[in-house]
């Protein structure tokens, strides 16, 4: 059986503020990168912004673009490559200079785009995202989905913030990146962060983290996706990403059986085995993934364990990872 092993972990991007949740992709020959950038830290905050970098060989990277939304705090960047263009997705939340109201029913996603990676369009509200606190998208033929978590009915008034208990997570489905429609709910409650990898056939495994610390789930669905399959893991997973390497699935995210750091996992049926701790701690995880041939890649995230390990500033950590037999 094929032996992952960590061959190198560096910092990529640091200063004084809290850069956080990253992604990484590969196209049109370059490899992108992109996270959030704050000088308040790690809370709801007007003055975040999405930040992108690009490099040839995932050594020497330069910042590509850069962008933010007024009056609302920017987060939770992700990429989807669709029809010939690379998106760039981020969650945001209202918080106009004095509010405090903050709720999920204010949510909106948006979104920025390239053909070539350098000329870029946006940021664009994507349509049918209100009330939704949008993550990570995957392209599956000629649509792509994504995940948007939202009160139940949108109720007012009730569970404020993120929801807890009513919050579901929805698959939104869309045929140009930009306008998204709803096509199933895979989470009733606690719904939260979630991260898809689709099979040849169209399949679907969905790896859920829950609010308030429920432990993960794995989601499986079929075409057209409206009946789901869900089994418990023994662990909560902050900040998931699911990623096929080969034939196998790779799992990353916090882990906080102890103190909280980044892990990787194989995805084995409906468990997960750890594979290893990546160098992290305080505030961290939030991986990405870009497999580079059947037996390396690269993994992005964030951590806070070299910034002073609080929620006000973190820095963005890119290893390279091997296969070997």
């Amino acid at each position: 059986m094929a032996t992952l092993k960590v061959e190198s972990v560096r910092c990529v991007y640091r200063d004084e503020e809290h850069n956080a949740f990253t992604d990484l992709c590969r196209f049109g020959g370059w490899l992108y990168l992109a996270f959030r950038s704050c000088p308040e830290g790690h809370g709801i905050c007007r003055k975040a912004r999405i930040r992108v970098l690009r490099s040839r060989d995932g050594n020497e990277w330069t910042q590509v673009h850069e962008f933010a939304v007024a009056d609302r705090d920017t987060r939770d960047p992700h990429f989807l490559v669709f029809r010939d263009r690379l998106f760039v997705y981020t969650g945001t939340w209202l918080c106009p200079e004095g509010w405090t109201a903050y709720d999920i029913n204010d949510h909106l996603g948006y979104g920025t785009w390239t053909a070539d990676g350098t000329t870029w369009h946006g940021p664009r509200m994507l349509e049918g995202t209100y009330g939704h606190y949008i993550w990570r998208a995957a392209a599956c033929g000629d649509r792509a989905y994504l995940c948007g978590r939202r009160k139940r009915d949108f109720a007012h008034n009730v569970a404020k913030g993120e929801g807890g208990e009513i919050t579901e997570a929805a698959m939104l489905e869309s045929e140009d990146g930009l306008v998204w429609r709803y096509r199933a709910c895979f989470t009733e409650s606690w719904g939260d962060e979630t991260a898809f990898v689709f099979g040849a056939r169209g399949e679907v495994t969905a790896l859920a983290r829950r609010l308030s610390n429920h432990v993960a789930m794995v989601c499986r669905s079929e075409p057209p996706y409206t009946a789901w399959r869900r089994c418990e893991l023994d662990r909560y997973v902050g900040g998931p990403m699911i990623a096929a390497w080969n034939d196998r699935l790779l799992v990353g995210g916090r882990k906080t059986i102890g103190p909280p750091v980044t892990t990787l996992y194989w995805l084995e049926g409906d468990r997960l085995a750890e594979i290893c701790e990546l160098p992290s701690g305080g505030d961290n995880s939030y991986t990405g993934f870009v497999q580079l041939d059947r037996t390396h890649a690269l993994l992005s995230y964030y951590s806070s364990h070299e910034t002073g390990g609080t929620a006000q500033r973190a820095a963005i950590y890119l290893a390279r990872l091997t296969l070997t037999d």
